[in-house]
């Protein structure tokens, strides 16, 4: 996996992460306005950049293919052939 690959996966999940902390403390503090705001800060920050990564390495959901993307990962190498 090249640097810049590695860089932006690291930011999507650093902002996944964040958003699965906040989603669950909604869920006990549901009118939490602060922790609201948060909340869509960072659902807009993880779709940014999941949106940057797949622009650049492809799609890693597989509901997120796209027509032009389809499933050229399987031209790739598999993680056992040395690629991550």
């Amino acid at each position: 996996m090249t640097e810049g690959k590695c860089e932006a996966m690291k930011k999507l999940q650093e902002v996944s992460f964040a958003l699965d902390e906040v989603r669950l403390f909604l869920d006990t503090h549901p009118f939490d306005k602060e922790a609201l705001a948060y909340y869509e800060n960072f659902r807009s920050e993880r779709e940014k950049a999941l949106s940057e990564y797949e622009t650049a390495y492809g799609p890693i959901e597989q509901y997120r293919v796209k027509e032009n993307t389809m499933w050229y990962w399987v031209h790739c190498p598999w993680p056992w052939e040395g690629a991550m």
